[in-house]
């Protein structure tokens, strides 16, 4: 049975989620090395008031996620595929040995500062369920404004992104079509669409001075549902997911469609569990957060031994 590592995006932070993790030498390792990174401590970055910032939420999910798989790591466990929704593709590049720990920290610092210069006030995400793509799609094109399609997390789960104004519009006719949820999500950048084209220009201006390794472990685009091989190819991944419809209703379908079966998502959160349980049917979703670790660890030793 193949197993899929799955880094959560922005919206999954929670505060104190740093401190949650476990206290082993290997999480505080991964700690120490992105303050010294930094030149600043990490540990201050997971406050409730810290989390108002978007670099501070990136960083927290980067470390938060690296960290957790650096544990399984040390108990021997190893993905066969890693995925990243849009600020976790970095941590998922970094377990597949592709991107350094340090250079990540600093680009997704980078990334942060960017993506909330470009747009301090005003514009963000919303979350629609209950409606088809097709629905979505002629809600878009009649709005008034800018407002793009984000996000296809599910068959009737999408996510939106653009000024407050235009998205409410949407979303007060979304739910007169019969959608049952359409909420602004705690995000106050516009992720995922033409809006951050800028933004993402200068982040790859970034990544020219970086060294990307070709991944060791099979790492799926969650922006073209499909794998990444090429170090190039990774650089150009990365640095524009910002500015990319996430497509990871896709990304869990290729997942499924290469034989996983088990989707295991790391820290913070459980949302993109819920999400995989309507994919990986007759297969397991399990989240990391809420779990204890020794029940994870026989977990994985007990798919490792059924698959010999």
């Amino acid at each position: 049975m193949s197993t899929l590592w799955a880094f959560p995006g922005q919206g999954a932070q929670q505060p104190g989620m740093l401190q949650a993790l476990p206290d082993a030498p290997v999480v505080q390792a991964c700690i120490e090395q992105a303050s010294a990174a930094l030149g600043e401590d990490v540990r201050l970055l997971d406050s409730a008031e810290a989390l108002r910032d978007t670099r501070a939420v990136q960083l927290c999910l980067l470390i938060a996620g690296v960290a957790a798989a650096r544990l399984l790591g040390a108990c021997g466990h190893r993905p066969d595929y890693v995925a990243g929704l849009s600020i976790g593709a970095y941590a998922a590049a970094v377990v597949a040995g592709a991107l350094d720990f340090a250079d990540a920290a600093r680009l997704v610092a980078l990334r942060g500062e960017l993506m909330q210069r470009a747009y301090p006030t005003g514009y963000g995400m919303t979350a629609i369920l209950g409606l088809d793509q097709a629905s979505v799609d002629r809600l878009l094109a009649d709005a008034e404004g800018p407002v793009y399609l984000a996000n296809i997390n599910a068959e009737t789960q999408f996510v939106i992104a653009g000024s407050d104004a235009a998205m409410a519009r949407v979303a007060e006719r979304a739910r007169v079509l019969g959608a049952g949820c359409a909420r602004r999500l705690a995000m106050s950048v516009p992720s995922h669409c033409e809006l951050l084209d800028a933004p993402a220009h200068k982040l790859a201006a970034a990544f020219t001075h970086i060294e990307l390794r070709a991944p060791q472990v099979r790492y799926l685009s969650s922006s073209s549902a499909r794998l990444i091989r090429d170090p190039e190819t990774l650089r150009d991944d990365l640095a524009y997911n910002m500015s990319r419809v996430v497509d990871w209703q896709a990304t869990l379908v290729t997942a499924y469609e290469r034989g996983v079966r088990l989707h295991l998502e790391l820290p913070p959160g459980s949302v993109l569990t819920g999400l995989a349980r309507r994919v990986f049917e007759p297969g397991q979703a399990i989240a990391f957060s809420g779990a204890r670790l020794d029940t994870l660890d026989a977990m994985l030793r007990q798919e490792v031994s059924r698959d010999r």
